[in-house]
């Protein structure tokens, strides 16, 4: 589930990673996003050079995102920010566990 902009930024990431993506295949594989959320961090990541986007002219027009150079480069320190997350899993549940029961 998509908890924050951040999170869909990297699972958008992660997805471009493998292969250019058009909009619908993305919503489809990343899943719990909404088309609103999709969008907005997609026109954020394009803003912030970290992604590419660009226009088939066909009818229908056909969109397609995939990484920048400077989206390739942040691939290394992405992936040792997902495996420290799945290796500290446990203790991240747990502590989400006690939030939400002193809240």
């Amino acid at each position: 589930m998509i908890r924050s902009p951040a999170s869909g930024s990297v699972l958008i990431l992660s997805a471009l990673a493998e292969r250019p993506y058009r909009f619908g295949e993305l919503r489809r594989d990343i899943g719990d996003i909404s088309q609103r959320m999709l969008t907005q961090t997609l026109r954020d990541l394009q803003a912030d050079g970290r992604i590419e986007r660009t226009v088939f002219p066909i009818t229908p027009p056909s969109v397609e995102y995939k990484l920048s150079l400077l989206g390739h480069r942040l691939l290394v320190p992405l992936s040792a920010m997902v495996d420290w997350a799945f290796a500290h899993f446990p203790e991240i549940d747990k502590a989400r566990a006690e939030f939400r029961k002193a809240a």
